[in-house]
């Protein structure tokens, strides 16, 4: 069996988020907002996938004893299309892929007014429930901004995220963190594709790079995308694509310049991203990560994932958590996953293990945990033995932000000192 030491990969982690010359990203996902940590019956500050459609779901469905809408009718037609209906990425890829088609006719039953009017009802639903705000400045999302203004850098730090939440606009102004976005102007801003393209962008402004659109992003009936500072504009609609839409369209959207200033991070000498809260599901997402990581080994991306490195299957049998990552970091010595009991690293699995005596305050924000166990008899009782094991987690979003925070603490006493 192979092991990893947590360790020794913290400080090198450690060490790489203290260099101000390094390219340096973070790439936020879904699982981001689970961790912050609300009051009593009011978590979580935002859901997940499945919590997220099952919501929509009981908003949209037809009551017990109605007649079918038609919203029930276009989930029969995602079983029928053998998709999955209790992912509303799905079912809004689904809605967009029909509205293509459906000029002049119907399709599947549907109008291409029926499909506008379901698109229209579902991102209005999405929008209500996770257009929200951080119950306080000691989220997660605070930590990173905190990190990000603690070094004068002369590379900025380039944040991608696939929520189109508010969450991380909030924590960077309420820390005063200068950020650019893609869009410039106050009223209805719109997207300056040069200014992206040809880095035209004070090196002290973080980069922050929406790919899967924004609660605030909207498109009016001419195709012109602009940003606005409410979550609700007469006229236009919501540019929400969680799922990327068909590229004839997209390149009229910001989407493809998005994924195409990711794969330019990725291919910039020495540069490291750290994932969190992705689930590797996002085949077009997956497919730019590992194209830029064979193009570029000197590249870096650490995932750092939620939970065991498996999890047993309805039938009780022990199958990959995160089959998709496995399955990319098996080919690449260059993309590393982090998961609490178990690592792959420069293609290996293993499981971590403390290898040597070390300094209690290398395990910054207390990421590093040693759990005790009792080993097991043959019988299966108890043994008077004990096994002891360690776990690295920081694919916990919010281990991950006290990680940050004791960080900003080592960088203000270096720059003390200088």
């Amino acid at each position: 069996m192979s092991y990893h030491d947590p360790y020794k990969h913290i400080k090198y982690l450690r060490q790489s988020l203290s260099q101000d010359k390094k390219p340096m990203g973070f790439f936020i996902s879904a699982g981001c907002p689970l961790s912050v940590s609300m009051p009593n019956g009011q978590w979580p500050l935002i859901p997940d996938v499945e919590r997220l459609t099952k919501h929509i779901h009981l908003e949209l469905k037809s009551k017990d004893g109605e007649v079918k809408n038609k919203y029930d009718l276009l989930l029969d037609e995602l079983s029928k299309a053998k998709k999955n209906v209790n992912n509303i990425e799905d079912i809004l890829s689904f809605i967009r892929g029909l509205k293509e088609v459906s000029f002049g006719n119907t399709v599947r039953g549907f109008s291409e007014d029926d499909l506008i009017e379901l698109e229209k009802n579902i991102c209005a639903k999405i929008v209500i429930k996770i257009d929200v705000a951080l119950p306080d400045n000691q989220s997660p999302y605070h930590k990173i901004a905190t990190w990000i203004s603690s070094i004068d850098r002369e590379r900025p730090v380039e944040v991608f995220t696939t929520n189109y939440d508010l969450l991380i606009e909030q924590a960077f102004e309420e820390i005063s963190v200068p950020y650019f976005d893609g869009f410039v102007g106050s009223r209805q801003s719109f997207f300056d594709l040069r200014a992206l393209e040809d880095n035209l962008i004070p090196k002290h402004w973080t980069r922050l790079w929406k790919i899967h659109g924004s609660i605030n992003w909207f498109q009016k009936t001419n195709r012109e995308v602009f940003r606005s500072s409410q979550t609700k504009e007469v006229g236009a609609s919501y540019l929400i694509y969680p799922s990327h839409l068909k590229y004839e369209q997209s390149r009229k959207m910001p989407y493809l310049a998005l994924i195409d200033q990711l794969n330019r991070f990725l291919r910039q000498t020495s540069s490291l991203l750290i994932i969190s809260g992705y689930s590797f599901n996002d085949f077009h997402l997956n497919d730019t990560v590992l194209n830029a990581l064979k193009g570029n080994p000197t590249t870096m991306v650490i995932a750092l994932l939620f939970d065991t490195f498996m999890v047993k299957n309805e039938e009780g049998n022990s199958v990959y958590r995160y089959p998709h990552a496995v399955k990319l970091a098996a080919k690449r010595s260059n993309l590393a996953l982090w998961c609490y009991d178990e690592a792959m690293i420069g293609t290996v699995q293993g499981k971590w293990k403390i290898m040597k005596d070390v300094d209690e305050e290398e395990n910054l924000g207390g990421c590093i945990v040693t759990l005790s166990e009792k080993k097991k008899n043959p019988d299966g009782s108890d043994s008077d033995e004990d096994i002891i094991k360690h776990q690295l987690q920081l694919g916990n979003f919010a281990k991950l932000g006290d990680f940050l925070q004791a960080l900003t603490g080592y960088n203000l006493t270096a720059e003390d000192e200088r």
